[in-house]
């Protein structure tokens, strides 16, 4: 468990690192306040999630460590996931670009709105894993894995997704830039053709998954869609 742990804090600290720097380089200067919040609630947050599954549910830790486009199965999905890599460090160095030029003014309490949407998708996730030991990085099945049904999954299909879009629109805003929320939209497409394309792997591998969707209508948000 303590070297899940090492990795786990390794690999967070390398991320939190050069998400940093790029930021900070993209801007051209340090005096930039959002993107320090931005940073510390990154941090916290990470962190929290981070020593809860550690603490409650190490194997799920795991799973969540096995992300990215090589851990990936289907072709559709290796390149959706490399899709959703180049539209994160479009979402952190859009905003940081135009902190340097200038393009957009955001008011101070504007940015802090964002920092709380973060903190709300980053809740939502937390509701996920707390009732999913399954939700892994990647879309796959378990040996032992069964439908959940329980927490925010009685409400839609994908709370997960809820969550990260949440936690998305915030960051943009959060380094307080409105030209931010493009590489946003540009994301969302990505992650509906995710969520589409998981629903249709979990159908034909996931006993009671079908039954499921009958009973929960709701994919991403409640009473829409």
């Amino acid at each position: 468990m303590r070297n899940l742990m090492a990795r786990a804090l390794f690999r967070f600290a390398i991320f939190l690192l050069v998400t940093g720097v790029s930021i900070f380089l993209a801007a051209g200067t340090l005096d930039y306040w959002q993107a320090w919040t931005f940073l510390l609630v990154y941090l916290v947050a990470s962190l929290a999630i981070l020593v809860y599954l550690m603490k409650k549910s190490p194997a799920l830790l795991e799973r969540r460590m096995r992300g990215g486009p090589g851990y990936e199965t289907e072709p559709a999905q290796k390149l959706i996931v490399s899709l959703v890599f180049v539209g994160f460090v479009a979402l952190i160095l859009v905003p940081a670009l135009d902190r340097r030029f200038g393009w957009s003014e955001m008011s101070a309490a504007a940015s802090l709105a964002g920092e709380a949407l973060m903190l709300v998708g980053w809740l939502a996730m937390f509701l996920v894993l707390r009732a999913n030991p399954f939700a892994a990085s990647t879309i796959e099945v378990a040996k032992d894995q069964r439908v959940i049904t329980s927490g925010p999954y009685a409400l839609m299909r994908h709370p997960m997704y809820s969550g990260a879009v949440l936690l998305l629109c915030g960051i943009p805003i959060a380094l307080g830039s409105w030209w931010g929320l493009i590489p946003f939209a540009l994301m969302v497409p990505v992650l509906v053709w995710r969520l589409l394309d998981e629903e249709k792997f979990l159908e034909k591998n996931l006993p009671g998954y079908a039954d499921y969707e009958a009973t929960v209508r709701w994919r991403l948000i409640p009473k829409i869609w």
